[in-house]
């Protein structure tokens, strides 16, 4: 029987210079291996906070674009390293796999040292008991699913809107706008089709996960954070290291919270 779950549902803006800790971070869909992976600033998140466990919600690393050219900076080995001590220094690491790292697929479930596990699916109880089921959302996307070609296309547009987002942020700056602008989080935010693809890839989880038993779920895909009740089950959504830099958190007297890390990382 399914209880009406109501949770703080905060998106807070921490300064970087703070060290935070929490209770647990997931983060999702950081894509390194190319050149749009925020890398730093997820390092500079790493950095500043402290967990006992570490969620990677899937599409961590980027197969499809590197199947295309590979654009793996020293960022991307810092953040692989930066998990690995993390792993070592008592911190539970669990990977997740997405539609990007679909590579690491056959070879599940996996468990690397005492603290690394990676599998496509994983659950967890929050500190109220809750049970969440942890996803990275590319099952539930029948696009990618059942029309990968599709899906790959796609992929190349959403490189061009990317693309374009540098384009017009340098122009921002020479007219002395500093503050980031995402015009492919505009475009995904505001175009009917986009909002309606979300609103059903919300749908389709949170009735999977009450069909499971499940008090919610945790998942990335869409790179859109967002935090929601949907008919009495909790959906989370982690957002992304491409364009928000956003990651989900529960803090140690079992708030939930996203964090915006990009704004205070500009600032």
């Amino acid at each position: 029987m399914h209880t009406s779950f109501t949770c703080n549902f905060l998106v807070i803006k921490i300064s970087y210079h703070t060290h935070m800790k929490f209770k647990t971070i997931f983060v999702s869909d950081i894509h390194l291996g190319t050149k749009f992976s925020k890398a730093e600033k997820f390092l500079s998140f790493l950095k500043e906070s402290e967990s006992e466990n570490i969620y990677l919600v899937g599409d961590i690393i980027d197969g499809w674009a590197m199947k295309r050219k590979i654009k793996w900076a020293q960022s991307h080995s810092d953040v692989i390293q930066k998990l690995l001590r993390k792993a070592r220094k008592d911190t539970n690491v669990y990977f997740i796999t997405g539609n990007h790292d679909d590579f690491i697929r056959p070879f599940l479930p996996l468990i690397l040292g005492d603290r690394l596990y990676v599998n496509d699916s994983f659950e967890y109880e929050a500190l109220n008991g809750k049970k969440f089921y942890i996803t990275h959302g590319d099952f539930f996307d029948s696009i990618t699913m059942t029309k990968k070609w599709v899906a790959v296309l796609g992929d190349y547009g959403y490189d061009v809107l990317l693309h374009l987002n540098g384009v017009i942020n340098f122009f921002r700056r020479v007219f002395g706008v500093k503050r980031y602008w995402s015009f492919s989080k505009y475009v995904k935010d505001n175009v009917k089709k986009s909002v309606s693809f979300i609103n059903d890839f919300e749908g389709v989880l949170s009735r999977h996960a009450k069909h499971e038993g499940y008090d919610g779920v945790i998942c990335g895909h869409i790179h859109h954070a967002g935090m929601k009740e949907i008919d009495g089950i909790v959906y989370f959504n982690c957002g992304d290291w491409v364009e928000s830099c956003t990651a989900l958190v529960e803090t140690l007297e079992g708030e939930w919270k996203i964090i915006d890390w990009l704004e205070e990382y500009e600032d």
